[in-house]
């Protein structure tokens, strides 16, 4: 048995920034962190280097699990904003929570991201141009790296950290106790046991379903009530040029007519292309681009996800998606893929079709039919989104604009915490996406130089 002063249960962006921040200042505590995914240089997908053209679904996810977790290979965006991507401000105030998100920017850039231009959408025209179509662009200012900057940036954070840093890859935790003295003990899947004065738990959306056995184990409240379920768009980028080239990153906001349903755009990725991930067995699409320009597609990518919540007596919304998800599965063996046109004249797009599409495809996906999958009100949503995008983007709603299915953002349960994200049980943390308090890179981030900080001043 081993014993730390401080554990952190994931090394995504949270646990990654809170190892920086616990390197940076000055104190005598000795931490360890743990990740059921592999080190940086290890975290390769086979598609990407062309061994396989579907998802095999390694256990872990390369693309999921790993030193900087999923954000590690998406797009590299930071939002730096309280607008969107999480409620860190709601806990730390508006202040705190956008001084944290510049404090990350700032290590960010002096590890290598200076070079990334800084976006914002404050003063863009397009947010006059939006509110004409009833289209709501939101206020952020986005620093895009690009995920090939962004790996770089984080193995230069690692080599910061890693003399100070205690560090587990490929192993899992099965399960943890308080002992008599208010200690932590930790099991792995290798049979090893730890223990600690602090624990952390940062396992991210990987691992909401652990954080949620645990925090039920321990009484602990949580809130289990959203999903976002959509699919990723893929165009032309000529399309949103005019778009791209002045926000980068626009997030769209769109109240639907028929069902009074929000529809947002999520994750845009000019001249990226669509990448598949694996969520605890379950094929689901996403998207990334590169800061290299050799490596841009011609395509630009972005989801559009509507919002559910859901009320008594049903309460798992993640296993809502997630059954939504495996019928896809079911269907295509993976991702479906659907022209826009096919969609809403209501036939399966065909490998017959496909080979007629102007669009070229940046991921191998079964060529099917998405109204077999997705919920009519939620397509009906997407379809109406599309229509209302195509008056400020001309040839959105184009029949060979790509529809790749489905995409589905799993919101870890929301778990009770306080402004310093401490449970009501002594010492135990809950941070970054896991605690569904965060959704994004930048207060993922926040939160962990926050509770780092905290925890520092105890050990100095």
């Amino acid at each position: 048995m081993k014993d730390y002063d401080i554990i952190i249960a994931g090394a995504g962006a949270s646990g990654v920034f809170m190892s920086y921040e616990l390197t940076k200042i000055k104190n005598n505590a000795k931490v360890l962190m743990i990740d059921k995914g592999r080190e940086l240089a290890e975290r390769v997908c086979p598609i990407s280097v062309s061994k396989v053209e579907t998802c095999i679904k390694c256990n872990p996810c390369h693309i999921m699990n790993g030193y900087g977790g999923a954000g590690t290979l998406s797009d590299g965006k930071y939002n730096i904003t309280t607008q969107f991507g999480g409620e860190l401000h709601q806990y730390v105030g508006v202040d705190t929570a956008m001084d944290l998100m510049e404090y990350v920017d700032e290590v960010l850039c002096s590890m290598g991201g200076a070079d990334a231009k800084l976006y914002s959408t404050a003063n863009s025209d397009l947010k006059t141009t939006a509110i004409r179509s009833n289209l709501h662009l939101l206020d952020a200012k986005v620093r895009h790296l690009g995920t090939d900057r962004n790996v770089k940036i984080l193995d230069e954070i690692y080599k910061y950290t890693k003399d100070r840093i205690d560090t587990l890859f490929g192993t899992t935790l099965t399960d943890v106790e308080i002992l008599s003295d208010g200690r932590y003990l930790l099991r792995t899947d290798k049979g090893d046991e730890y223990t600690c004065t602090e624990l952390v738990l940062a396992a991210g959306r990987s691992g909401s379903k652990w954080i949620s056995s645990v925090c039920d184990k321990m009484g602990i409240a949580q809130e289990k009530n959203r999903v976002d379920i959509g699919v990723r768009v893929e165009l032309p980028g000529v399309i949103f040029k005019h778009i791209t080239d002045d926000v980068y990153e626009s997030k769209i906001v769109y109240k639907t007519d028929k069902y009074n349903d929000m529809v947002r755009t999520f994750c845009m990725n000019p001249y990226g292309e669509v990448v598949a991930e694996n969520t605890n067995g379950i094929i689901t699409v996403n998207g990334h681009s590169y800061a290299d320009p050799e490596l841009k597609t011609e395509n630009t990518n972005f989801a559009l996800l509507v919002s559910n919540r859901f009320t008594e007596p049903f309460r798992d919304s993640n296993e809502y998606g997630e059954s939504i998800a495996r019928l896809s599965n079911m269907l295509g063996g993976g991702v479906l893929l659907q022209r826009f046109g096919d969609l809403v004249k209501g036939r399966r797009s065909s490998e017959r079709r496909m080979e007629k599409c102007f669009t070229r495809p940046t991921l191998k996906a079964t060529p099917g039919d998405l109204n077999l999958v997705i919920p009519r009100r939620q397509l009906d949503n997407i379809i109406e989104m599309i229509y209302a995008l195509d008056k400020i983007a001309p040839g959105t709603a184009n029949e060979d604009t790509l529809l790749y299915g489905v995409e589905v953002k799993f919101y870890n349960s929301k778990i009770e915490v306080d402004k310093n994200l401490e449970t009501k049980i002594k010492n135990l943390y809950v941070l970054g996406d896991g605690s569904g308090v965060t959704r994004s890179l930048s207060q993922a981030s926040a939160s962990g130089v926050h509770v780092a900080r905290i925890i520092a001043a105890r050990y100095q």
